[in-house]
Formats: C-alpha cells, sequence, structure tokens
C-alpha cells in the first residue's frame, strides 16, 4: 500500500457566496492543485508537507485524508502521507481550501484502490473543511466547481447540486489579489446573513441563467457588507470585463472578460497593490494523475 498517488483538481471564483443564505453558486477556474497520498502502515496518523506553503495550517490535509479512511473503516489499519503543491494563492477567497480538500480526497481514495462516487469524494472534502474549521458553510459549491467544473449552482446546507451549465465558450478570469490574507472562518457571519433577501434575488439571477450579472450584484453585496472598496470591479466592468466581484470573503476580486480585453483590464489594475494572476474557466472534472 505504499505506492504514490496523485489527483489534481482546479480551483474556483464565486458567484454567489452562500454564507448569507446557505445556498451558493461557483464557476470552475484552470488554476490548480495537486496532492500525492502514499499510505502508510501507521494507523491513524496522516502526515503532511504543504510544499507551496509551508507556513500554512495541515489540519485541513490531516482531516480530509483521516476521513477518507474513516469512510472505508481503515483508519485503525492504515495512515497516510500527504504532499500538496498548488498555484491557488492562500486565503485570498480564491477555493484555495476546496481544492486542497478535493484533490486529498480523491488521492487517497485512489491510492486505496477504492472508488467512490464523485460527490461523496466532495462530501468527503466538504467534511474535512469544516472539521479544520477553514469554512462557514462546507463551502459545497466551491468545492463542486473546483471538482467537476463549469457553472454550479449548490444548495449546501443540503449538499445538493442545484443546476449546472457547461459554457460554450470559456473566456478568460482575471484576479485582483491584495497582499493581504483574509481567513473565511474569520468574518463578520452575522453582518452577511443581514443582506441575505438581497442575496436570495441574485441566486435566482444565477438559476435562470444570469450567472455573469449574479456574480456583479454578489460582489457588489458582500463588498459592501464587509467594507471592501468597490472600485477594482468597477473599473474592470468599465474597462470591458462581463463581470466582475469579490471572490469568496475576498479581498481577490474576479473579472470575467473576453480575450481581447484582458490588456485592458489588467491596467486598470496594475496600479493597485497586490498581483494579477490570469486564468480561464475550467470545465474539466478533477482527475487521478497516471
Amino acid at each position: 500500500m505504499r505506492e504514490k498517488t496523485e489527483a489534481i483538481t482546479h480551483g474556483a471564483a464565486t458567484i454567489i457566496n452562500a454564507i448569507a443564505t446557505g445556498k451558493g453558486a461557483a464557476i470552475g477556474v484552470d488554476l490548480w492543485t495537486k496532492a500525492a497520498v502514499t499510505i502508510t502502515e501507521d494507523p491513524g496518523i496522516v502526515q503532511v508537507n504543504i510544499l507551496s506553503d509551508s507556513s500554512e495550517n495541515p489540519l485541513l490535509a490531516k482531516k480530509t485524508a483521516l476521513n477518507v479512511l474513516k469512510h472505508f473503516g481503515l483508519e485503525k489499519k492504515y495512515g497516510a502521507k500527504v504532499e500538496t503543491q498548488s498555484n491557488i494563492p492562500v486565503a485570498r477567497g480564491m477555493k484555495s481550501s476546496s481544492a486542497a480538500a478535493n484533490a486529498i480526497a480523491l488521492a487517497t481514495t485512489a491510492a486505496l484502490k477504492r472508488s467512490l462516487d464523485d460527490v461523496d469524494v466532495v462530501k468527503l472534502g466538504v467534511d474535512g473543511a469544516l472539521e479544520a474549521k477553514v469554512t462557514i458553510t462546507g463551502a459545497f459549491d466551491d468545492a463542486c466547481a473546483s471538482y467537476f467544473g463549469g457553472v454550479v449552482i449548490t444548495n449546501n446546507l443540503e449538499r445538493r447540486i442545484v443546476r449546472r451549465f457547461k459554457l460554450r465558450e470559456a473566456p478568460a478570469v482575471l484576479f485582483y489579489v491584495p497582499p493581504k490574507k483574509t481567513y473565511t472562518a474569520e468574518t463578520d457571519v452575522q453582518r452577511m446573513k443581514d443582506i441575505a433577501p438581497v442575496v436570495k434575488i441574485v441566486y435566482n439571477e444565477a438559476l435562470n441563467g444570469n450567472y455573469w450579472a449574479a456574480l456583479t450584484m454578489n460582489g457588489l453585496i458582500y463588498s459592501l457588507a464587509l467594507g471592501y472598496d468597490l472600485s477594482p470591479a468597477v473599473d474592470a466592468i468599465t474597462a470591458g470585463a462581463y463581470a466582475s466581484g469579490l471572490s469568496g470573503t475576498g479581498p481577490a476580486v474576479t473579472a470575467i472578460i473576453p480575450e481581447e480585453k484582458i490588456d485592458t483590464v489588467k491596467n486598470v489594475w496594475q496600479s493597485r497593490e497586490g498581483e494579477i494572476l490570469e486564468a480561464h474557466i475550467n470545465q474539466e472534472k478533477a482527475t487521478v494523475v497516471d
């Protein structure tokens, strides 16, 4: 059981933040996280090495791998070594936790030479995120967009996929990433729940297929609630973005843009402190790497 197994999942961006209502939506992007898992003969012990950011807390990885072992009743027989690597910035609202949990859950399942329904893999990762306290709702919407790609609309409270959209084209995605980290579990939950009535309206827009308008409206609403500057999103839309808004609880801002407007949007963000990441919509499912 010592064979190393690797899985890759992708990032995601918020369309509807689920904290206000328990219902959310997200879009997959082609940033990535890889997890390599080796099953060991040290029962219940999970060793973690986060290659891309060794300062990050390994608890999410430990909880997720252990949840998979427990699911198969093997936690008293085996342990695991987990290595992760990612190009998704941590604690910026760019779904680094969801991508990591998905990759670890999938790689651990494969390393055990077992199989699970895709949604069950996602749910084990969501459990790990909740137990590690890196999420408030479990982020089932983010996890599904990370795992399946495309636009995914969910009921996080019921852990149910409500609707999925596969895009006919894959526009570019830019993220403006301020330098300051913001951990979801440390945000003002009550303030976000107070905006639930208007977020419900935006959620229905996404359900009806108006997901780009929903992304912009959600971003503006949550930015106002959490005290973020609206101008990065407004500047991106003025420069030609289809949509732009806060991703997760921030501080990153997403812009969905046509290819020919990439440089124009970059230019309006260039003077801001932080970095700009370029990606595209991802519509591919998470996979085990041969």
